[in-house]
């Protein structure tokens, strides 16, 4: 893969929000279409959360950690 492949996403928490869910993430910036495809990815271990493997569903997400899947890295702030 070509570096210039790689989609960077920058998500915002919004305002008062600590965490965002990891599948509504994965709906909120476009990488699945529903919460059945964004289940269906991270139980079948193709997310990383800073680097390593996350399993869980509804792990919750901050500012600062950066998810990983195929080709795209989003950056949460």
């Amino acid at each position: 893969m070509n570096m210039n492949d790689i989609q960077k996403i920058n998500f915002e928490l919004r305002d008062g929000d600590n965490f965002i869910p990891l599948i509504s993430l994965l709906k909120a910036v476009g990488i699945a279409e529903s919460g059945s495809m964004a289940q269906d990815v991270v139980t079948a271990g193709l997310i990383r959360r800073n680097r390593e493997i996350e399993l869980r569903k509804r792990a919750k997400i901050i500012s600062g950690d950066i998810i990983e899947f195929e080709n795209y890295v989003i950056h949460i702030k």
